[in-house]
């Protein structure tokens, strides 16, 4: 199955998951991926495979016809779908969470966010609050530096490279008996102790330069009982603060982002401005890039970046 039908299926199911009443056929086309772009004709055979294969899976998709409304309904019910309680030993458990720390498809949480949000745009209530992270399984492995990292932790090897420390331009060895690697706010880390220091310590991969040096034997560094890896890169309790974004939006284009906004300036040379309030530069730039030509993030400077960042990985 091709990436791009898994995502179209996966966001499918999310979105009839999330509606609180049954979604139309047209609702379903605006408000997931992989469907506005096609024709009517080329949506309805499409929507039709896609119904009859997830049903061939086990996901129940109920029709639901409304006297009042010409066309039938679709959402799945919550408690056809789910299963039941499942317990898991405590080895099964942490490979699901090592899974998932390591999933790579940040692009499937946005399109499934992106269509929750057109959900709300259209007046459709959702049973996911937009903003929140149930949908963000968001992680950036694109550091030169994870793959030695991760075979480093795998084998409980003591690894050595060059680090750039935090608003410093000096850039000094450090070797290193790794713990793990864990992500925060999209930028991954590694905790471990530190040779040179004689202490625990964190290290953010963007900030290691050159190759990281595997070291003697495999299976010689020992994890401390209890450590809290999380602990060590700083996790915090509280949720990010929310901020403004500032965007030029083209007249005529985007009416979802305009109706989530909270406020929309007029322009007279074919652009409006846009305020939207945000909490992570990244899973906004997402969003944005997402809408191609028709919209520009003029502030602040860190979602405008995440923004070119985005737009330049995808020409490259």
């Amino acid at each position: 199955m091709s990436r791009r039908k898994t995502e179209r299926l996966l966001n499918l199911v999310i979105c009839l998951l999330a509606t609180r009443r049954p979604l139309s056929a047209e609702q379903i086309r605006q408000a997931v991926p992989g469907y506005d772009r096609d024709g009517d004709e080329a949506f309805q055979r499409m929507f039709e495979r896609d119904k009859n294969e997830l049903r061939e899976i086990g996901i129940p998709i109920d029709v639901v016809r409304d006297p009042w409304e010409d066309e039938p309904g679709y959402r799945i019910e919550r408690q056809s779908y789910e299963l039941p309680e499942i317990t898991l030993e405590p080895d099964e458990a942490a490979v699901l969470g090592l899974a998932a720390q390591v999933w790579q498809r940040a692009s499937l949480a946005e399109a499934a966010s992106g269509a929750l949000l057109k959900l709300r745009a259209g007046g459709v209530s959702t049973d996911q609050p937009v903003g929140t992270g149930a949908l963000e399984l968001r992680v950036d492995t694109r550091d030169p530096a994870f793959p030695a990292l991760w075979d480093a932790v795998r084998d409980r090897r003591v690894v050595r490279f060059d680090y750039r420390g935090a608003g410093s331009e000096s850039v000094r060895s450090r070797t290193v008996e790794p713990w793990g690697v864990v992500s925060r706010r999209g930028k991954w880390y590694l905790a471990g102790f530190d040779r040179d220091r004689q202490a625990p310590r964190a290290f953010r991969l963007s900030r290691i330069t050159g190759q990281v040096a595997a070291l003697g034997k495999a299976g010689v560094v020992q994890v401390p009982e209890g450590i809290d890896l999380r602990a060590m890169v700083g996790f915090p309790d509280e949720p990010m603060d929310e901020r403004v974004a500032v965007v030029r939006v083209r007249q005529g284009a985007c009416e979802g982002l305009r109706q989530l906004a909270r406020a929309v300036h007029l322009g007279i040379d074919g652009w409006d401005e846009a305020e939207l309030a945000f909490t992570d530069p990244e899973r906004l730039a997402g969003w944005m890039a997402s809408l191609g030509p028709d919209v520009e993030v003029v502030e602040p400077p860190d979602a405008r970046e995440a923004v070119i960042r985005r737009l330049k990985g995808a020409m490259a």
